[in-house]
């Protein structure tokens, strides 16, 4: 089968931390891309499903309409940042550190 050629602008750093990783996996970009475009073709779809990137807003709004939230008063300091007690809410502690 003859071959073509595939041209993409991608960020540097982004071909780059790809092409390391790639290699250490026994590939290269081409084989890579092949392999991309072959799974498109059988599957019929992309191979992963692309998802929005809610806002904070939007995730903590959807946050409330899928359960009703404990409500919890919070101190702030004097720069305005959130004083919170790892112990007293693990739960609120996580969802800011992790989102």
């Amino acid at each position: 089968m003859p071959k073509a050629n595939v041209n993409v602008k991608i960020d540097a750093d982004i071909k780059e931390l790809a092409t390391q990783l790639l290699k250490r996996m026994g590939l290269d970009q081409t084989t890579a891309i092949d392999i991309f475009f072959r799974q498109i073709i059988s599957e019929k779809r992309l191979p992963f499903q692309p998802v929005v990137n809610l806002s904070l807003e939007e995730q903590i709004a959807g946050a409330a309409l899928r359960k009703n939230p404990k409500r919890v008063k919070l101190d702030a300091d004097a720069d305005g940042n959130i004083i919170l007690d790892k112990k007293l809410h693990p739960e609120i502690h996580d969802w800011a550190v992790n989102g």
